[in-house]
């Protein structure tokens, strides 16, 4: 019976060329060096020294283009005295027929990094390793510098999406050269000529602004909704992202409200922050009286919150729904007359302010925030209470 399914054809380890093609690597070059199928592609497989992948199909024609390459990484390898990697990139550099195929590599790489999610591949990794291959379609860049300024062009300097990809694209040039798949001229440059662009100033709402703004959502359970959010980023000095990581746990008196929300530190491949107890500060009405909106109760008894869209978009998300409000628009020309600017970040800013206000040492203000004392002060060093003005102002009394 017909089952509708389409076979596609298969390269059988048992086609006729595979066997002598074995049989010649290894009266050439020894018992331990074998060839494998790598979808596709043929990788060379040395016993205690690792493995490389080749350039070429793994088809009859392949196996006679990759004989001669083999041989050739044989004879730099001598016996172990550089990598086998390295043997694989003298001969590949040395050979007047050497033809990078990208797509191959840059699958290879995907490999090598399991540990990025595929929006953040397809997002950062991607668009400049495409960059990267159109590089080599003509004349090859010159060197490292050239290749990096080339691949980074379409992004303008000093913006964070530039500084993302160039960090994508060191990760991977480092690892091509490393490997043998480029030239060591490729390496990466320890520096890289940029303009940078001035860290934008964010904006932090007063609490009577917050108010306004919440005064002045319509009605109804979708707006019901954000204005939830909304207190929650302004009570907890959230990361909008971090309002679907919120989790109620048992504490040693009382039941506590947590983010286990955890963002990359940048500078340590890997590391992130940690979930974190999250502790209010009240927004205060016109008399500087606190207002409680229950915000722990109403998690605990499942209020909705407004759908975010897709992991890492949280703060996408209001901004759109934020874009549409006339309160909030006029802030943000506001906040442009003052040279900052008003983006979903600026509940979070307001929770910053307010406890340096509140002469809250900086070491707890940081915990409650979830990032270092240093990446703290970057941001909000400004708003500690400024000892000189006082100072000043004891003189004049």
């Amino acid at each position: 019976m017909a089952t509708g399914l389409i076979h596609l054809p298969r390269v059988s380890e048992t086609e006729s060329w595979i066997k002598p093609f074995r049989r010649q690597i290894a009266e050439t070059c020894g018992e331990s060096w074998y060839v494998r199928n790598n979808r596709g592609r043929i990788r060379l497989v040395v016993r205690d020294a690792g493995t490389v992948s080749l350039p070429f199909e793994w088809t009859a024609r392949g196996s006679a283009l990759a004989l001669p390459r083999i041989q050739q990484i044989f004879k730099r390898w001598n016996g172990g005295q550089i990598t086998l990697a390295a043997a694989a990139q003298n001969a590949d550099t040395s050979s007047s027929h050497q033809k990078l195929d990208f797509s191959q590599l840059i699958e290879t790489y995907r490999e090598f990094v399991p540990n990025a999610g595929d929006k953040t591949w397809e997002g950062f990794y991607l668009p400049v390793l495409r960059n990267c291959a159109k590089a080599f379609e003509g004349r090859p860049p010159v060197d490292g510098e050239a290749l990096a300024m080339q691949c980074l062009a379409q992004w303008e300097q000093g913006t964070r999406m530039r500084q993302m990809c160039r960090q994508k694209l060191y990760s991977f040039l480092n690892w091509a050269v490393q490997h043998g798949h480029l030239k060591p001229i490729y390496f990466p440059p320890a520096t890289l000529p940029e303009t940078l662009k001035p860290k934008r100033i964010g904006y932090p709402l007063s609490d009577a602004q917050i108010l306004q703004i919440l005064d002045n959502l319509p009605q109804g359970e979708k707006h019901n909704r954000w204005r939830f959010a909304i207190q929650l980023c302004s009570v907890y000095g959230l990361r909008p992202e971090e309002l679907r990581y919120l989790r109620i746990k048992d504490g040693a008196n009382r039941a506590e409200l947590w983010t286990i929300y955890q963002k990359s530190m940048g500078g340590t491949k890997g590391a992130k922050t940690q979930p974190r107890r999250l502790h209010p500060l009240l927004v205060r009405d016109a008399d500087g009286s606190a207002i409680n909106w229950n915000l722990q109760s109403r998690l605990q008894v499942g209020e909705k919150l407004p759908p975010l869209n897709s992991e890492g978009n949280g703060s996408e998300a209001l901004s759109r729904y934020l874009r549409r409000r006339t309160v909030w628009l006029s802030m943000r020309e506001d906040a442009k007359r003052q040279g900052e600017q008003l983006t979903p970040y600026s509940f979070r800013h307001r929770y910053a302010k307010g406890m340096h206000a509140a002469n809250i040492p900086i070491a707890n203000i940081s915990e409650a925030m979830g990032h270092t004392i240093e990446v703290h002060l970057k941001s909000y060093a400004r708003f500690k209470p400024n000892a000189t003005a006082d100072l000043v102002a004891a003189v004049n009394v």
